[in-house]
């Protein structure tokens, strides 16, 4: 009884020597560490985990060789084993802690809450990606130490390396669609297919990658619900991503009018309303006619703005003034079936043609010209050498052409 006493006030009194040395430890570095991050860091996540290895750590010492009268006791072997594995779970715990705080130590040099953040949401992709990883390692190593400190499991160790070719071949059998989202998962975060905060269109859907991890991402959708796809859809699957080199994106808006609206009247009702609104961000602001088959005439208005979400508003609004402004000012312009009957020179009034007025500007205003998307402006231009290919491929076909004309009249 006297050996057990002294035993347990050993015990005690190294915790408290290691909780004592851990505070000390902890208030030091907190005092010098004030204008440091990593050591702010360290204070706040690490102090937890360092307290309970160094108190376990201390505790099995003090047992250890406090008992050393009794060394083939069961009950001192079923101590020190239980303390062994929690000086294990705790390194393991402090490990995993230091390699936290070193991550978002890295994290904070990349903000992602500023414009043009496309490569810090990489990076913080692939960070948060190898945390995931390393904290997976670090566990299943440390279940392995522990499993190892048992005679019977190490006895068993060589049995299980000689078959260890075929138990990795039907492992990977079994878990083949779990690999293949965790394979998924490195690549898109190492390839920057996709990153975080991400504006992508996914099974039909509109949405932000909210979240991505090794096995499945989560896409936040425009109306906050979320939609959860295996990492492995991204790598097999064609998917739209509007924010892949930048934010800025270009949105239309189409109506089907009648051969009777004054384009050129429309185009600078457009030029109007978009210089009046500040989801435009002063880059694009087109108006064509793409169609004029059957009875109608097809006008798309191409508007440009610094995101996706200004953009989804900015064609709203244009859909819906252009559509106030055709019914209130341009009525004659509105849809319409036309069935004509009797002599076309006769004079009901919708078979008078009026003469056509030609357009005039006035001098003192100078209209941009928003009849093109590939030209008329320095973004139109660029985007014309974009997808206009070289001179000297056409040099070398015998063309002679320069540049390819864009299908579809300059669309």
């Amino acid at each position: 009884m006297q050996s057990y006493l002294e035993t347990t006030v050993a015990a005690a009194v190294a915790a408290a020597v290691a909780l004592l040395l851990v505070e000390v430890v902890h208030r030091v570095t907190r005092r010098l560490g004030r204008r440091s991050l990593l050591m702010t860091e360290l204070t706040d996540h690490s102090h937890r985990p360092f307290q309970v290895a160094a108190t376990a750590l201390a505790v099995q010492l003090a047992v250890r060789f406090t008992t050393l009268y009794a060394v083939g006791s069961p009950w001192r072997q079923l101590v020190l084993r239980t303390l062994v594995l929690a000086v294990i779970a705790a390194t393991a715990w402090l490990v995993a802690s230091l390699l936290v705080v070193v991550e978002d130590t890295a994290l904070a040099r990349f903000r992602v809450d500023v414009p043009n953040n496309r490569h810090a949401r990489r990076v913080r992709t692939q960070v948060v990606m190898l945390r995931r990883i390393t904290i997976a390692v670090v566990v299943i190593l440390a279940i392995g130490v522990m499993l190892m400190t048992f005679p019977a499991v190490r006895g068993v160790g060589a049995g299980v390396l000689t078959s260890a070719g075929v138990a990795a071949a039907v492992a990977a059998l079994a878990a083949q669609s779990l690999l293949g989202n965790v394979f998924a998962g490195l690549q898109l975060a190492f390839s920057d297919a996709v990153r975080l905060d991400d504006v992508v269109v996914v099974e039909g859907e509109w949405g932000r990658i909210e979240e991505l991890t090794l096995s499945y991402v989560v896409v936040q959708i425009w109306d906050d619900r979320r939609l959860i796809l295996p990492t492995s859809y991204f790598t097999r699957t064609p998917f739209q991503n509007w924010t892949r080199t930048e934010a800025a994106v270009l949105g239309t808006a189409e109506f089907d009018v009648d051969w009777a609206v004054p384009v050129q009247a429309m185009r600078e009702e457009l030029r109007r309303l978009c210089e009046s609104t500040e989801l435009w961000d002063g880059r694009v602001c087109v108006l064509q006619v793409t169609d004029a088959t059957g009875g109608m005439i097809q006008v798309r208005a191409l508007v440009s703005a610094a995101d996706a979400g200004s953009l989804w508003d900015l064609r709203c609004l244009v859909r819906e003034h252009l559509v106030a402004w055709i019914r209130d000012h341009r009525p004659t312009a509105l849809p319409r079936m036309r069935a004509e009957l009797g002599d076309a020179a006769g004079p009901l009034p919708w078979q008078v043609v009026a003469p056509r007025r030609s357009i005039r500007r006035r001098p003192d205003t100078d209209i941009p010209d928003d009849a093109r998307v590939f030209g008329g402006s320095d973004d139109g231009e660029a985007r014309s050498e974009t997808f206009g290919g070289s001179d000297d491929t056409d040099a070398r076909t015998g063309t002679g052409a320069g540049r390819a004309e864009p299908a579809d009249a300059r669309r």
